[in-house]
């Protein structure tokens, strides 16, 4: 046996993994000598505490270890408060808000007994700053990072840090599918919506890659990133610096 072979590979749980921020993490992590369990739709309903279980008990059972857990998935809803669809609301708080205290949860013996268990939530800018019609998204990025914060605090005596991610806009399916539902609710075009709405609290005027939201969270999982844990990362370019 060589050095390289009695070293056991790290093992990643990624959600969220079949585009956008999730998919670039998951690639990164494999280029990054990580194996990675990738979970999408298919694989567990986030929405349910039993397609939770589901997806950490997958990657148990196919790597006989968690090292870390990478909460990736998402999806958003545009519309005033007194018309914002009470299912759409249960279903955004389920999967961004709930599912990472169900991944947290029923990892928290395999990512303690990794020694150096890590745990990552995507959030964003909207973790620390709001925006009109986006109440659950926003509702739900607050919490995620409050519970990180709560994770890191009761982490550290069993060897577990957590961080959240907290990116401005990024050029994902995500961000393209909402600009129609922005446009129409500020009553716009959508070339005016990205450069007005979208864009106008970047400092920077661009939408983040999802290769670079990876860069970050490959930092924060691997050895250098051991001293981050309960504070938010955040890669805003700028939005949250007014």
């Amino acid at each position: 046996m060589t050095a390289d072979e009695a070293i056991p590979r790290r093992v990643a749980l990624v959600t969220g993994a079949a585009g956008g921020i999730g998919r670039a993490i998951a690639e990164r992590l494999e280029s990054d000598g990580w194996d990675v369990h990738p979970v999408d739709l298919a694989d567990g309903d986030l929405s349910t505490p039993e397609g939770n279980r589901k997806v950490v008990d997958a990657a148990l059972d196919r790597f006989g270890r968690l090292d870390a857990v990478v909460a990736a998935a998402g999806f958003q809803h545009v519309a005033p408060l007194k018309e914002f669809p009470i299912e759409r609301w249960d279903a955004l708080i389920a999967v961004l808000l709930t599912s990472p205290f169900l991944l947290a949860r029923y990892s928290w013996d395999a990512l303690a007994a990794s020694g150096d268990g890590r745990f990552c939530a995507i959030g964003s800018a909207h973790s620390l700053v709001a925006s009109p019609f986006k109440s659950a998204y926003v509702a739900a990025k607050h919490g995620v990072l409050g519970l990180v914060k709560t994770i890191a605090l009761e982490g550290a005596a069993v060897g577990i840090s957590a961080s959240t991610i907290c990116p401005g806009y990024v050029r994902t399916p995500l961000v393209e599918g909402q600009i129609a539902d922005q446009a129409r609710v500020h009553g716009m075009s959508e070339e005016r919506v990205v450069e007005e709405v979208m864009l106008a609290p970047h400092a920077v005027k661009r939408m983040l890659e999802p290769s670079e939201v990876a860069d970050v969270a490959a930092f924060v999982l691997g050895p250098s990133g051991r001293a981050f844990t309960g504070a938010p990362v955040v890669i805003d370019l700028g939005w949250t610096a007014r």
